[in-house]
Protein backbone atom coordinates (compact mmCIF):
# COMPACT_ATOMS: atom_id res chain seq x y z
CA UNK A 1 0.00 0.00 0.00
CA UNK A 2 1.72 3.02 -1.44
CA UNK A 3 0.71 6.49 -0.48
CA UNK A 4 2.04 9.88 0.67
CA UNK A 5 1.67 11.00 4.15
CA UNK A 6 -0.76 14.03 5.37
CA UNK A 7 1.48 16.67 7.16
CA UNK A 8 0.72 19.91 9.30
CA UNK A 9 1.74 22.11 6.19
CA UNK A 10 -0.90 19.96 4.08
CA UNK A 11 -3.77 20.34 6.87
CA UNK A 12 -3.21 24.39 7.13
CA UNK A 13 -3.40 24.17 3.21
CA UNK A 14 -6.91 22.67 3.29
CA UNK A 15 -8.00 24.74 6.26
CA UNK A 16 -6.94 27.97 4.16
CA UNK A 17 -8.69 26.87 1.05
CA UNK A 18 -11.74 25.53 2.75
CA UNK A 19 -12.47 27.73 5.29
CA UNK A 20 -10.86 31.38 3.76
CA UNK A 21 -8.70 32.04 6.76
CA UNK A 22 -5.02 33.55 6.20
CA UNK A 23 -2.52 30.97 5.25
CA UNK A 24 -1.01 32.06 8.84
CA UNK A 25 -4.36 31.57 10.78
CA UNK A 26 -5.00 28.50 9.06
CA UNK A 27 -1.34 27.30 10.70
CA UNK A 28 -2.28 28.73 14.25
CA UNK A 29 -5.67 27.10 14.17
CA UNK A 30 -3.95 23.56 13.17
CA UNK A 31 -0.92 24.07 15.50
CA UNK A 32 -3.86 25.54 18.35
CA UNK A 33 -6.40 22.05 17.46
CA UNK A 34 -3.14 19.48 17.83
CA UNK A 35 -1.92 21.25 20.94
CA UNK A 36 -5.44 20.74 22.39
CA UNK A 37 -5.88 17.19 21.83
CA UNK A 38 -1.65 16.39 23.16
CA UNK A 39 -2.59 18.80 26.11
CA UNK A 40 -5.97 16.46 26.77
CA UNK A 41 -3.74 12.85 25.92
CA UNK A 42 -1.08 13.81 28.18
CA UNK A 43 -3.92 14.65 31.11
CA UNK A 44 -4.96 11.24 30.67
CA UNK A 45 -8.65 12.62 28.98
CA UNK A 46 -9.84 10.75 26.22
CA UNK A 47 -10.31 12.60 23.01
CA UNK A 48 -13.46 11.83 20.17
CA UNK A 49 -13.67 13.63 17.06
CA UNK A 50 -16.96 12.71 15.56
CA UNK A 51 -17.53 10.62 12.72
CA UNK A 52 -13.40 9.90 13.09
CA UNK A 53 -12.21 7.98 16.17
CA UNK A 54 -11.26 8.28 19.63
CA UNK A 55 -7.98 8.17 21.27
CA UNK A 56 -7.52 6.90 24.79
CA UNK A 57 -4.59 6.49 26.95
CA UNK A 58 -4.02 3.28 28.52
CA UNK A 59 -2.04 2.16 31.21
CA UNK A 60 0.02 -1.13 30.60
CA UNK A 61 1.51 -3.15 33.68
CA UNK A 62 4.81 -4.53 33.89
CA UNK A 63 5.28 -7.79 32.84
CA UNK A 64 8.34 -10.41 31.38
CA UNK A 65 9.00 -10.31 27.78
CA UNK A 66 11.27 -12.83 25.74
CA UNK A 67 14.26 -11.43 23.77
CA UNK A 68 13.02 -13.28 20.22
CA UNK A 69 17.08 -13.67 19.24
CA UNK A 70 18.38 -15.13 22.65
CA UNK A 71 15.26 -16.44 24.25
CA UNK A 72 16.46 -14.75 27.50
CA UNK A 73 13.10 -13.39 29.65
CA UNK A 74 13.44 -9.58 30.35
CA UNK A 75 11.36 -7.63 32.22
CA UNK A 76 8.63 -4.71 30.17
CA UNK A 77 8.66 -1.86 32.44
CA UNK A 78 4.81 -0.26 33.18
CA UNK A 79 3.65 2.48 30.74
CA UNK A 80 1.26 4.13 29.20
CA UNK A 81 0.32 3.81 25.35
CA UNK A 82 -1.99 5.54 22.74
CA UNK A 83 -4.72 3.67 21.43
CA UNK A 84 -6.99 5.14 18.68
CA UNK A 85 -10.32 3.54 17.70
CA UNK A 86 -11.58 4.39 14.44
CA UNK A 87 -15.78 5.57 13.83
CA UNK A 88 -17.89 2.94 12.19
CA UNK A 89 -18.05 5.66 10.25
CA UNK A 90 -14.59 6.00 9.22
CA UNK A 91 -14.27 1.61 9.07
CA UNK A 92 -16.72 2.25 6.44
CA UNK A 93 -15.25 4.84 4.39
CA UNK A 94 -11.94 2.96 4.05
CA UNK A 95 -13.67 -0.85 3.95
CA UNK A 96 -15.92 1.18 0.83
CA UNK A 97 -19.16 -0.33 2.28
CA UNK A 98 -22.30 2.24 2.43
CA UNK A 99 -23.40 3.34 5.88
CA UNK A 100 -26.41 4.93 6.07
CA UNK A 101 -26.15 6.85 9.10
CA UNK A 102 -22.72 8.86 7.47
CA UNK A 103 -23.88 12.48 7.72
CA UNK A 104 -21.37 15.45 7.97
CA UNK A 105 -18.21 16.91 5.92
CA UNK A 106 -17.25 12.94 5.84
CA UNK A 107 -20.31 11.58 4.17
Amino acid sequence: MEGRTITRADLSESVFQEVGLSRNESSDLVETILAEVVEALARGESVKISSFGSFTVRDKGQRIGRNPKTGQEVPILPRRVLVFRASNVLKSLINGTPDETIKGPLG
